[in-house]
């Protein structure tokens, strides 16, 4: 047991390497954020094309649920490997410029901005869904009646349907967060030294994985707050439906208590 806590729970160590960490667990943030928007980007995009009506953008919807599938289907890790060795290979064949296969915008790496696509590629297939459920959710009425005030189908879409849409499904997008979040220790394979690669130096270099735990307090901090915010929302959505529907009156049927007796009530017609 003594091991044990020295392995895992060496503060002194934890301590003298907490910067370091620190450094790699900024290094996740950032994934996350550019990550995290792109992809709510990207799914709300695939998610609108997936709802084209009509015959003639068959083979739009049909592209979109192809790709909603393959990458759902997909391990992220492959997607990783996709991504940096075909960008990486292209800018060499000449195929893309270096500006884009090699891309060092903002002052981050190669590795950074290959695994923000392929997060994105990724998490946006998943949140592509979440965002259709909130759609299909909204009542049918909403874009009938936005159509009957001559709004086309895509400003009904924009102005009636998707803000609903969004507002319903805000607590499983956070969930999709945080599970984007802790996959973003995927992009180590490529380089980047975010909290788990950190970890991982501090393990090989001292035989010790105080280092480790110290990168999951890390993700706790974050992931933990998130998770009771999504509690909160769920239980304010409940509360929100509950209340609305103890205040929707019942509607009296035509001609009140006389016209139901007469529809074959006590003393009506057999």
């Amino acid at each position: 047991m003594e091991f044990f806590f020295d392995y895992y729970f060496d503060f002194g160590l934890m301590g003298d390497q907490f910067s370091r960490v620190l450094d790699g667990f900024w290094i996740t943030v950032k994934l996350s954020v550019f990550a995290g928007i792109l992809s709510l980007l990207w799914g709300l995009v695939l998610a609108v094309v997936r709802q084209l009506p009509g015959r003639p953008l068959a083979p739009v919807r049909w592209l979109a649920i192809g790709y909603i599938d393959m990458f759902r289907g997909i391990p992220l890790l492959l997607v990783l490997f996709l991504v940096s060795g075909f960008m990486s290979s292209a800018v060499g064949d000449g195929t893309l410029p270096r500006a884009i296969g090699n891309p060092t915008w903002l002052g981050e790496g190669n590795y950074f901005w290959y695994g923000v696509i392929a997060l994105t590629i990724t998490y946006g297939a998943y949140m592509a869904e979440v965002y259709r459920a909130g759609i299909e959710a909204v009542p049918a009425g909403q874009m009938e009646a936005a159509r009957s005030l001559g709004m086309s189908h895509g400003q009904a879409m924009r102005q009636v349907v998707v803000p609903q849409a969004v507002n319903k499904v805000i607590p499983p997008l956070l969930n999709d967060f945080i599970a984007l979040m802790k996959d973003t220790s995927l992009v180590g394979v490529l380089g980047a030294t975010e909290a788990v690669k950190a970890g991982t130096d501090i393990q090989t270099e001292f035989f010790n994985g105080s280092g480790l735990v110290l990168g999951a307090l890390m993700f706790l901090v974050v992931t933990i707050p998130l998770a009771r915010l999504v509690d909160v929302l769920i239980a304010r959505q409940q509360r929100r439906t509950s209340r609305a529907g103890r205040s929707r009156p019942a509607q009296p049927s035509p001609g009140g208590a006389a016209g139901a007796a007469g529809a074959g009530g006590p003393g009506g017609p057999v």
